[in-house]
């Protein structure tokens, strides 16, 4: 289910003020060179950050839904993401592995990606981005079963806080078959830690 977001129109120039209000509560001088057009970057760079308030993640997949017969598993894995952490707007990244075994209908493997971009163009947790991922493709193709992986490092834990430059985190939502059975949740996990030459 797409979350509905109640926005505040903002014109660029109040966003671009409001930029320019932190830099001096920061401390620093908005009219100086090298800051001169931080506003206006920082508008562009959020509006292309958080596209993903704008798209419709259901109307993007209904139209690359195929009927096949087949039923084994299908894996798209090593998705790059880039994402902002809804609590400090400090990004996180990583990859994400998708899998699915159909039930009737395929979704064209090129969509994935483009549904992971959509969810991940928003404020985010790491935790609500991984369920997002999958209750959308259940829901999309009714396969009998999802799974999704996805392993990131979040700056908020790297840059501040703890300051911990090596962690990452790994999050999963397991439906249908991935949740209830075994074996096929150890599939997808085996398939997606193999490495080429692993």
């Amino acid at each position: 289910m797409t979350p509905t977001v109640e926005t505040t129109t903002l014109t660029s120039a109040t966003f671009e003020n409001l930029v320019r209000e932190i830099l001096v509560r920061l401390g620093e001088d908005p009219a100086r060179e090298g800051l001169l057009r931080t506003p206006e970057r920082v508008h562009h760079a959020f509006q292309f950050l958080t596209k993903g308030y704008q798209q419709d993640p259901d109307t993007m997949l209904k139209n690359a839904l195929f009927t096949v017969s087949y039923d084994e598993m299908v894996i798209v894995k090593d998705v790059e993401v880039f994402s902002l952490c809804e609590h400090h707007m400090l990004p996180f990244f990583g990859k994400v592995h998708v899998a699915y075994i159909p039930n009737g209908k395929v979704i064209g493997l090129s969509k994935i990606p483009r549904l992971i971009e959509i969810f991940s163009r928003r404020l985010q947790i790491q935790e609500r981005l991984t369920t997002q991922i999958a209750e959308t493709i259940q829901k999309a193709i009714q396969p009998q079963g999802v799974g999704v992986v996805i392993e990131a490092r979040h700056l908020c834990m790297m840059m501040r806080g703890v300051e911990k430059q090596h962690s990452s985190a790994v999050t999963s939502s397991m439906l249908g078959c991935f949740r209830d059975e075994q074996e096929t949740r150890t599939e997808f996990l085996s398939l997606i830690n193999h490495r080429n030459g692993g």
